[in-house]
């Protein structure tokens, strides 16, 4: 139970830090635990925990697991062992282990979590072997892959589709303006969060630099002032509705939100189709998505169903009856393209449900590998949208997801995702020679502030709808609200252009060698890596500078569309002075 609420609390408590950049871990070993890990072994050592002692510990624990009576126990110790490690305040330990209990025990009795793993991940190798998430692989058909196409310009003249983007909304039902945005709380700026000091100032009207999430005034703000930067032709709107207060979330709550501001975007976009998919937020507790074989209460029905009818006015039957399912859909929005929405729940690290069987959770890569291959059959073109980037997966999902963009290059079109609340992209390769640049996945900011960023939201310029088009992102445009200027006394909201990709990078194109060839350039021109530091972060980036180990392991993350990947960035930056660790990438907030 300690180890699920460090899971979802332990990132709460601190600020976004990217000059922190760590090791992704090794193969199966969460990267939560790996920043636990001291923590977790002071805190044994403290009890003077020997390897035996350990096993027969979670022995015990495993046989009262499966007593129904003994749960509040359970979570009892729990909560001492939460406070114990710090990983929250007390009260919000208490909070979050009567939320997530039921849950994690069921999760606990029906995997294959041995004592010799828990062990091994407390203790250290010596005395067992955390391996929980296995290597796995989907099946690609025989059918054999076209010769590489890279596609050309679209002829002068032709039509272009603008196309806007929503993630990360993170609507605070209880934000309330002078409130404490330092407070000790995981999330602030709350009715709950308490005067700040009289030496610093409240949590500002439209929102505040720092641990907080939005008002609904602000999220009304950026609907309403859309006009500048359309008309728009579709809405991608990849998920987490909800705010950060976790430990205290109810399916109301969740419900409340999803259909309050889907009522919101109904309301401002009008007869705009609007495509959304599922984030790690929308659940309650937070990153628990079972797969489909968990059935009753304890399954996500209550949630697919409410967005089902949340969203019928946007989706088609199929769409429907797969969302239900697996939260996961297709459809075509126009002819020549088909969108594919997933649910990338099924390969985060975060998800605990995952810990009974993390292999192709809800047969979706299969399914996707399915809808591929029928685009390709029929000549159309694709687009992929989904909340998790594929680069913060679980190992043998990423790989898998990574095989697939490699065989369907030709007709995967572009891949949109979010999750991570600042402004990067992924580049993936050719998996034989790791040099041919054959597609980029954008990860767009968040509409939220948090941690300490300006609202914003991205539109896309994409080859727009007629026959023979490429669909293809042709330039993406960012736009943010300045919070200082927001806030000051008298001053009415103003949402703006922060940049045009194309102009401001000085790119030929945004195909996924234009990136690449930026991440290099970037790696010499420190100016010009300071411009996208400063647009990384929404025109607000840390007081503190972003030095070179920084700076490289940013550069390295958007080269690996792969998790888990050791030999990834060092084969693309051979001569880069990166540490002698694994892959690198900069620390995300809780997202």
């Amino acid at each position: 139970m300690g180890l699920a609420l460090a899971l979802a609390l332990s990132d709460s408590q601190v600020l976004w830090a990217p000059a922190g950049a760590h090791p992704l871990p090794a193969q199966g070993h969460p990267a939560k635990f790996i920043r636990l890990e001291p923590q977790l072994r002071e805190a044994f050592s403290w009890w003077n925990l020997t390897c035996s002692a350990c096993k027969g510990l979670f022995t015990a624990i495993d046989i009262r697991l499966r007593n129904e009576a003994s749960v509040a126990q359970v979570g009892s110790m729990a909560i001492k062992m939460c406070t114990l490690l710090k990983i929250a305040p007390p009260a919000v330990c208490q909070s979050a282990v009567q939320l997530f209990q039921d849950d994690v025990v069921e999760v606990w009795t029906r995997s294959v979590l041995s004592p010799s793993e828990a062990c091994g991940l407390l203790l250290g190798s010596s005395c067992g072997h955390w391996d929980i998430f296995s290597s796995w692989n989907i099946s690609l058909p025989a059918v054999p892959k076209p010769s590489p196409q890279p596609p050309g310009p679209p002829a002068p003249g032709s039509p272009v589709s603008r196309v806007l983007f929503l993630t990360d909304l993170h609507w605070d039902q209880s934000y309330l303006e002078g409130t404490d945005p330092n407070c000790e709380n995981p999330l602030c700026c709350r009715q709950d969060s308490g005067p700040p000091p009289a030496s610093r100032p409240g949590a500002g009207y439209w929102g505040e630099y720092s641990k907080c999430d939005l008002p609904l005034r602000t999220l009304e703000s950026l609907l309403s002032g859309l006009g500048p930067a359309g008309p728009f032709d579709m809405v991608y709107w990849t998920g987490d509705i909800p705010a950060h207060n976790i430990w205290q979330q109810s399916r109301q709550d969740q419900l409340r939100a999803l259909t309050t501001v889907t009522d919101l975007v109904k309301k401002f976009l009008g007869p705009v189709p609007v495509y959304p998919a599922v984030g790690n937020h929308e659940s309650t507790p937070v990153n628990g998505f079972p797969p489909p074989f968990i059935e009753g209460n304890q399954s996500s029905h209550w949630l697919y169903e409410a967005m089902a009818k949340a969203w019928e006015p946007w989706l088609p039957a199929e769409a429907l009856r797969t969302l239900r399912i697996g939260g996961f859909y297709a459809l075509s929005p126009r002819p020549g393209l088909r969108l594919i929405s997933l649910n990338m729940n099924f390969c985060s690290r975060e998800n605990f449900w995952l810990l009974i069987n993390s292999t192709d959770p809800a047969g979706q890569l299969q399914w996707l590998v399915r809808e591929l291959q029928a685009a390709e059959d029929r000549g159309d073109k694709v687009h992929i949208i989904g909340h998790i980037p594929p680069g913060h997966c679980l190992k043998s999902w990423s790989w898998n997801y990574y095989r697939i963009v490699e065989r369907y290059e030709n007709t995967l079109a572009g891949q949109f995702f979010g999750h991570t609340h600042v402004d990067e992209f992924e580049v993936f390769y050719d998996e034989e020679t790791l040099s041919r640049p054959l597609s980029v996945a954008f990860l767009a900011p968040s509409a939220t502030t948090y941690i300490s960023l300006n609202p914003g939201y991205r539109v896309y310029q994409i080859d727009g709808n007629y026959s023979g088009s490429s669909h293809l992102v042709l330039d993406h445009e960012t736009y943010i609200l300045n919070l200082t200027q927001a806030n000051a006394p008298g001053a009415t909201p103003h949402w703006q252009l922060l940049y045009r990709a194309r102009e401001t990078y000085g790119l030929p194109n945004v195909l996924p060698a234009a990136w690449h060839d930026l991440v290099y350039r970037m790696r010499s021109d420190t100016q010009l890596f300071r411009t996208f530091w400063f647009l990384y972060h929404k025109g607000h980036p840390p007081s503190e500078p972003c030095g070179t180990p920084c700076r490289l392991a940013t550069l390295c993350a958007q080269l690996s569309a792969r998790s888990d990947s050791p030999a990834l960035c060092r084969h693309l930056m051979p001569d880069a002075s990166l540490p002698p660790v694994q892959s690198l990438r900069p620390r995300p907030p809780l997202c």
